[in-house]
């Protein structure tokens, strides 16, 4: 005999025998009832594979930018793998913490996935009050790809290498400017750290978004530009930027002759910014493991890395416990980097 059968067996058949010990009786048999319907159904829904519907996948970022190129190279190959959609929510605002924010509160099962770029794991937290714990409410799944940045500048400038620059820029404190696509983003966050470590007095301009920022460099309205690989090469090989360092910890494959900063005489120096994966924290373990292996999997397929590299990516896989221990690292690093600058948000 089933629990449930064995629970109706208990009940009384007939109203005229509801007697005040036989309708507490019926009512505490129909509660037994209905909580183990909702236990049963709840072990139900736990043995459903995984994933059984679509995937949201919450990017901080405004629909058409390197964020969502990024997203459309890998979620195809997931999609065709997992066999669900993965459906792109592009939730930018309140410099990626509106995105952070949603996936920090969702539901724990898999079904919402956060594309982050380090800077909003890493400096957010101390430039902005939020109201969730990045090391708390989020769960590192997988590094996905680093996205190497060159130092270049406007043909103008008379330096052609690292250390000519910083002789200029000591020359002439505080006249020279360097761009970025906003305040405490990637661009802006190796620019600061770059001045840092040199010693030197650069005026930094925000501009909104990338695209503004090397056009801004591009006519001379700035000097300086941390960019991605993938956009300044084709105009440092037209003439039209100069190349000055790689600001990632190593040379490039697309521009192997060019040294980096930390060549230079800056040891341990590293401007890359780099894509990952997290969901809410509490999520399955079996969940995650899968989103790791399937991710993992995908990032070396031949076609995904000649897409990333046509974008300046370089995959990059890491394991969630990597994943953890480099945004504690970076973290720190940040935190004395956003106090030193006085970095605040916008």
């Amino acid at each position: 005999m089933s629990l449930t059968a064995g629970l109706r067996s208990l009940m009384p058949h007939k109203k005229n025998l509801m007697t005040p010990h036989t309708r507490l009786l019926h009512g505490t048999v129909t509660l037994l009832m209905l909580l183990f319907a909702q236990v049963n159904c709840g072990a139900f829904a736990a043995d459903a594979p995984y994933p059984s519907r679509p995937i949201r996948l919450i990017l901080p970022v405004a629909a058409g930018g390197g964020g969502n190129v990024f997203a459309q190279i890998l979620t195809p190959k997931l999609q065709d793998v997992l066999g669900q959609p993965w459906v792109i929510d592009n939730r930018g605002g309140a410099g990626g913490n509106i995105a952070m924010e949603i996936t920090a509160h969702a539901a724990p099962d898999g079904y919402t996935v956060f594309q982050a770029a380090n800077t909003y794991l890493t400096v957010n937290p101390h430039v902005y009050k939020l109201s969730f714990s990045v090391e708390k409410d989020l769960q590192p799944v997988v590094l996905l790809a680093t996205a190497p940045l060159i130092m270049v500048a406007h043909p103008s400038v008379r330096a052609d290498n690292l250390k000519e620059f910083i002789a200029l820029a000591k020359q002439h404190p505080g006249t020279l400017n360097f761009a970025s696509s906003g305040v405490g983003g990637p661009l802006h966050l190796a620019g600061e750290l770059f001045k840092l470590r040199a010693g030197i007095n650069m005026v930094h301009i925000a501009y909104k978004g990338g695209g503004p920022a090397a056009a801004a460099v591009l006519s001379g309205e700035a000097q300086i530009l941390f960019a991605s690989s993938a956009t300044s090469i084709p105009q440092i090989k037209a003439g039209k930027l100069k190349a000055i360092a790689n600001a990632t910890g190593k040379r490039s494959a697309l521009m192997p002759e060019l040294p980096t900063i930390a060549e230079s005489g800056f040891p341990g120096f590293d401007g890359s910014f780099w894509y990952a994966y997290l969901v809410p924290a509490r999520t399955p373990a079996a969940i995650v493991k899968r989103l790791y292996d399937e991710s993992a999997k995908a990032l070396q397929l031949p076609d995904v890395q000649q897409a990333l590299a046509r974008q300046g990516l370089e995959s990059s896989v890491g394991t969630p416990q990597e994943l953890a221990a480099r945004i504690g690292t970076e973290s720190a690093t940040m935190a004395k980097l956003v106090k030193e600058a006085g970095i605040r948000g916008e």
